[in-house]
């Protein structure tokens, strides 16, 4: 009789994970206090009070609360003054927003590999892709795992480039005691409802540099002054709600609390897969101070499974757990994804030369394609919640389908 649970054995049990987004009456109160205050949008109390926050929680000077982790991007670029003609650098493993709001300035993203051990941005590939025309990084801290900023930073000096690092997975992580978001001239958060920091939809970002402010918040507020004689730059409506902003600030209090337990718990998974043949666990810079997470990021070796691809791994564990627990595999290579299309827009077909720029499939990326095709595995944020107990049984899991290596193979 078959021990795996996928070919009829015994499951190992359900995981039991909190459901997301987690919340309580305090989320209630404040957004019945925006109701009954009829104050809803255009910049409120609550706003102010969210971007005040956020920002002396990353202990940064500004904070500019906006509709989403998009609208972020694209405004940074905007307050920055890159637009057609510019070139920006942009790794090749992200959500597509990353590289589509630099289209959506009419500039060039230039799609550059990451690290076979992180899953980050490779500082060797950044160097060889810049160019005169080169004027921004946008360095993704992505998953769990903190983008290398002191190389980062080193080739934007050199070379006198922006650094907007999108920083939309990793609220709180810290690189030499500096929140992530802080160190370039901009970090971009998203404040979307899968985010470990959520308002269901928003985005806000940051900056240390008073102009920069000045020109997010005319940007985002339909190019009106901040203040009387402040910087202005024609625009649209790019203003978030007090309801929003009023989960924010709830959502905030719980944040380190959490943030410290999905440390905890990510750091007791390693070090249990890790004796588990076949899973590798990403190198941790000892730079990073602090590592907050989307996810865990996980490395499947298929060489050490016989073969045997990483989706029929993950579908006889998730069998071993009833279904319970879900795995992600990364985001689509953009140059080859469905969701960064470039030219299903006539609004980018600017030229025939700016075409040929933005083509995705000009650029090669090899280890983002290996990351995607074979190797990467994510365990979600919220399981990261769980108690041990819990997540004992996903170990256990990996381990009884390890152990039945032979079966596996025969899996469809």
């Amino acid at each position: 009789m078959s021990k795996l649970a996928i070919l009829g054995g015994s499951p190992i049990g359900s995981v039991m994970s909190p459901k997301w987004p987690i919340w309580s009456q305090l989320e209630i109160d404040m957004v019945t206090d925006v109701v009954k205050s009829g104050e809803w949008g255009t910049n409120g109390p609550r706003q102010v009070e969210f971007e005040e926050k956020f920002s002396e929680y990353c202990s940064c000077k500004y904070g500019v609360m906006m509709t989403n982790g998009t609208h972020t991007l694209k405004l940074a670029m905007e307050a920055l003054g890159i637009g057609p003609g510019d070139e920006v650098i942009v790794p090749g493993s992200t959500w597509q927003a990353t590289a589509s709001s630099v289209l959506d300035v009419n500039a060039v993203p230039i799609l550059v590999d990451i690290t076979p051990d992180t899953y980050t941005i490779d500082p060797a590939s950044i160097k060889a892709a810049i160019t005169s025309k080169t004027r921004a990084i946008i360095p993704v801290h992505i998953y769990g795992r903190v983008c290398d900023m002191d190389a980062v930073m080193h080739i934007a000096k050199k070379h006198d480039l922006w650094v907007i690092e999108d920083a939309a997975h990793q609220h709180g992580s810290e690189w030499r005691g500096k929140k992530v978001g802080t160190i370039g001239n901009i970090g971009s958060f998203s404040l979307q409802l899968s985010k470990i920091l959520n308002t269901g939809e928003g985005g806000v970002c940051l900056t240390n540099e008073k102009l920069l402010y000045d020109r997010m918040y005319s940007l985002k507020f339909c190019g009106r002054e901040t203040y009387p004689g402040s910087p202005q730059m024609q625009s649209g409506n790019f203003r978030c709600n007090e309801f929003a902003a009023a989960i924010g600030i709830a959502q905030l209090t719980r944040l380190t609390e959490q943030n410290k337990l999905r440390h905890e718990n990510a750091l007791y998974l390693e070090d249990k897969l890790s004796k588990v043949d076949g899973i590798g666990i990403l190198r941790r810079d000892e730079r990073v101070t602090f590592q907050a997470y989307y996810q865990l990021p996980l490395q499947y070796k298929q060489e050490q499974w016989n073969g045997i691809h990483r989706n029929k791994f993950i579908k006889a564990v998730r069998a071993e757990l009833n279904g319970s627990f879900s795995f992600s595999t990364p985001y689509t290579p953009l140059n080859n994804s469905e969701l960064y299309s470039p030219f299903s827009k006539k609004t980018h077909k600017l030229s025939e030369e700016y075409c040929k720029a933005i083509d995705p499939s000009r650029f090669s990326m090899p280890v983002v394609e290996r990351a995607y095709k074979d190797e990467y595995i994510g365990i979600f944020q919220h399981h990261l919640l769980a108690g041990k107990y819990e997540l004992d049984k996903l170990v256990d899991a990996v381990v009884k389908v390890r152990e039945n290596i032979d079966e596996l193979a025969t899996v469809e």
